[in-house]
């Protein structure tokens, strides 16, 4: 095959990983370039619902068999299983995302066989290699190995610049995250005005009360795993003492299905989900739809999460960092976020005088989004285009920058 002819691979396997991807694998489709998709496995339940949504259908899956939960366990079977579908496929280039297990595989493998890979949401830093573990040396790795470095935002190509890479390698570009929401909640809107049922069970009360009771409503995650032990008990108990606090706020709080995630939680705030009438919400993780719900009727988020920082601010959902650094700093520089760390008393001080000071939230859901206006996918379509020679099926832009 030529390079014209050699797919592009896009490499990813969570949740978060899925969506961030979506946009990128549908603008390469729509130019007509040629495109495979690899599932690394992780998160095998909660993607067949993303991949229905956005309309894809995986070429390839790597069936993870694990024998145990430690890190080296994991790497070691993606890397092999990797390595075995990419001498299948022979691809153009492979794209991967972020800093999880699969992106450092992905990138490895690949490496390993000479093809040219694309970092997207490359650059993001909190220069603190144990915070979030392991996701912070897993980006730095991968930016060793790729060709190409897709920075959300200058301050990300900063990093990358300081570290060395090569200044035509990095392409300062915005975020899918924010591709990804914006669509996502266009059609989630669209999907509920013709009546359509697109909303698990387990928000209905939450709907009613806040159409009905005024309800301001407040939306939770965690899952890091510098927060399990006290730090999600500590989350929880300022959940619990927000609740009492304000009678007119309601949470949902889909929770991680790890059990040292699920236990705590379900062990500090079980017994008040029939005592607060509808007004706390545990329910399992939802499903992308969903979500972008919560977050467009929230008065804030308070979350661990990266993508939730990202897809808050694209949102107009102010977001509360549950974490003691973030690898998104932009957030908190435009305004849209503030850090927390996981502090009961500061976790509830902060909240109450934010629900005391409207105005206070009004500017954070004011706040320019930092991540991008939406067109990162096309930015990076460009950019492969033009790098790997393939004829445009579409009239082609010139590469932008954000």
């Amino acid at each position: 095959m030529t390079t014209m002819e050699r797919p592009i691979v896009i490499s990813v396997g969570t949740r978060p990983e899925i969506i961030k991807m979506a946009p990128v694998h549908g603008e390469l489709r729509r130019r007509g370039l040629p495109v495979a998709w690899v599932h690394t496995g992780q998160h095998r339940e909660m993607a067949q619902p993303l991949y229905e949504f956005f309309g894809i259908e995986p070429e390839h899956e790597v069936i993870l068999k694990r024998s145990n939960g430690s890190l080296a366990h994991l790497n070691a079977l993606l890397l092999e299983r990797l390595g075995e579908i990419f001498d299948a496929v022979q691809p153009s280039a492979v794209l991967v995302h972020g800093d999880t297990t699969s992106t450092l595989a992905s990138a490895q493998a690949a490496f390993y066989q000479g093809v040219p890979i694309g970092h997207v949401e490359a650059g993001l830093r909190t220069f603190n290699h144990r915070e979030p573990f392991p996701e912070e040396m897993n980006r730095e790795l991968t930016a060793r190995l790729a060709h190409w470095h897709f920075a959300p935002t200058p301050k990300a190509a900063a990093n990358l610049r300081h570290e060395g890479v090569p200044d035509q390698g990095v392409h300062t570009v915005g975020n899918t995250a924010v591709d990804a929401a914006l669509a996502g909640t266009a059609r989630v809107e669209a999907l509920l005005g013709q009546g359509r049922s697109v909303l698990p069970a387990e928000l209905d009360a939450l709907r009613t009360g806040l159409r009905y009771a005024g309800w301001k409503l407040i939306t939770v995650t965690a899952h890091r795993r510098e927060n399990w032990g006290e730090g999600i008990e500590n989350i929880a108990r300022s959940v619990a003492d927000l609740l009492r606090a304000h009678p007119e706020l309601a949470v949902v709080w889909p929770v991680h299905g790890n059990p040292a995630v699920s236990d705590a939680v379900y062990a500090e705030l079980g017994p008040l989900v029939h005592e607060l009438e509808g007004r706390l919400t545990l329910c399992p993780p939802l499903d992308y739809p969903a979500l972008l719900w919560c977050l467009r009727n929230s008065s804030l988020a308070l979350t661990d999460s990266g993508g939730i920082q990202e897809e808050g601010a694209a949102l107009s959902c102010p977001v509360l960092v549950l974490r003691n650094t973030t690898e998104r700093p932009e957030l908190i520089d435009a305004g849209a976020g503030l850090i927390v760390g996981t502090d009961r008393a500061h976790i509830v001080e902060t909240v109450s005088g934010l629900l005391r000071q409207p105005a206070g939230l009004r500017r954070m859901r004011e706040a320019v989004n930092p991540f991008g206006d939406g067109t990162t996918a096309r930015r990076i379509a460009d950019v492969l285009q033009q790098d790997l020679g393939h004829s445009p099926a579409a009239e082609p832009r010139s590469v932008e920058h954000a």
